[in-house]
C-alpha cells in the first residue's frame, strides 16, 4: 500500500511575485506550506535574480501546467553595458570590459529590431539544460563548457524603454525557451560592446499578467486568517486556457469522453485544442478536434468544486 500524501486538496492557480534572490522551487515550497496544499508545481522556473509572475497550480491546475510552460513569457530587464560576466547577468564575475562609447538611441532601436522573429539560440552554460544527464549550470561551476545544439525561438517584441548612458531598459515578449541573457549579451555584441542582465523582471506568462500577482508577504499576512483567505486568492484551472474555444457537452457526451471516447459536437470549431465543459459549466478537461469533427479527450480532470 502506497504511502498517503500529507496535506489537504487544493485546486486552483496562484499568480506569485517571486522575489528576488529565491530559486523557483524555493519560492514553490514556501507557497506549499503556506496553503498546507498535498499538491503544487510551478510553470517555468525563474533565476534567483530574477522576480515576477511564477504560476503556481495546485490540484488538478497541474494538468494544465504544461501549457502555461508552453506559453509566451514577457520580460522587463535592466542591462548593464560595457561588461560581460560569466554568468551573463549580476551574480557573475566580470570577465571582459570595453571601453566603446554608449551607443545613441536609435542604434539600439536597430539593433532590437533587427532581433525581432525566428532565431536559433544556443542555450547559455549557466543554464537548468541537461547534457548527459547534467545540468549545464553543474558543468560550468566545474570548469567545463560543452557544445550545445541551438534552439529555434522567436521575439514578437523588443522595445527600449529608457536609455541611460550604460545601462537601458528594454521590453521583450517571447517564445518558450528564450534565455533573455544570451539575447542581452548578443545585442551587446550587435551594438559593438557587451553587456549583462542587472535586473529581470517576469511581467506575464500566457494569458496571465502582473495584475493579480501576489507578494510572498501578502501571502502569509492571508495565511495568519486561515485556509479560507488563502483560497480566495487563487484563479480558476480555466483561466489558464482562456485563450482557447470551449465547448459544451450534453449528459451523453460527458459520458463517453469520461471513458476516452472521442465525441461528435455540433458547431465545433475546426481544428486545434478547446477547453471541454459539461452543461454545468464544469471544466472536465482539455480536447483535441479531430479531422472528422469530433472532440478527443487529452487531458481530463477529476470533478473539481
Amino acid at each position: 500500500m502506497g504511502r498517503r500524501r500529507s496535506g489537504r486538496p487544493v485546486d486552483g492557480i496562484l499568480l506569485l511575485d517571486k522575489p528576488v534572490g529565491a530559486s523557483s522551487n524555493a519560492a514553490l515550497q514556501r507557497v506549499k506550506r503556506l496553503f498546507g496544499a498535498r499538491k503544487a508545481g510551478h510553470t517555468g522556473s525563474l533565476d534567483p535574480l530574477a522576480s515576477g509572475l511564477l504560476p503556481i497550480c495546485f490540484g488538478e491546475a497541474t494538468k494544465v501546467s504544461g501549457y502555461l510552460l508552453d506559453a509566451d513569457k514577457y520580460y522587463w530587464v535592466r542591462v548593464r553595458l560595457g561588461e560581460k560576466t560569466a554568468t551573463g547577468d549580476a551574480e557573475g564575475e566580470v570577465i571582459a570590459r570595453s571601453d566603446t562609447s554608449p551607443p545613441a538611441e536609435d542604434k539600439v532601436r536597430e539593433a532590437l529590431a533587427a532581433f525581432l522573429g525566428e532565431q536559433d539560440q544556443v542555450p547559455p552554460m549557466h543554464s537548468a539544460v541537461k547534457h548527459q544527464g547534467k545540468r549545464l549550470y553543474e558543468l560550468a561551476r566545474a570548469g567545463e563548457e560543452v557544445e550545445r545544439k541551438p534552439r529555434r525561438i522567436r521575439i514578437h517584441e523588443f522595445e527600449l524603454e529608457r536609455l541611460d548612458g550604460d545601462t537601458m531598459d528594454l521590453r521583450v515578449r517571447c517564445t518558450k525557451g528564450t534565455y533573455v541573457r544570451t539575447l542581452v549579451e548578443d545585442v551587446a555584441e550587435h551594438l559593438g560592446t557587451c553587456g549583462y542582465v542587472a535586473e529581470l523582471r517576469r511581467l506575464a506568462v500566457g494569458p496571465f499578467g502582473a495584475q493579480g500577482m501576489h507578494t510572498i508577504e501578502a501571502l502569509e499576512e492571508a495565511a495568519e486568517r486561515g485556509h479560507e483567505s488563502l483560497d480566495a486568492l487563487l484563479l480558476p484551472i480555466d483561466e489558464a486556457l482562456a485563450d482557447w474555444p470551449a465547448v459544451v457537452l450534453d449528459p451523453d457526451s460527458v459520458f463517453y469522453i469520461g471513458r476516452g471516447q472521442p465525441v461528435q459536437v455540433p458547431r465545433a470549431p475546426t481544428g486545434g485544442w478547446v477547453r471541454v465543459y459539461d452543461d454545468h459549466e464544469r471544466l472536465l478537461g482539455v480536447g483535441e478536434v479531430l479531422d472528422d469533427g469530433r472532440i478527443a479527450p487529452k487531458r481530463l480532470l477529476r470533478a473539481v468544486g
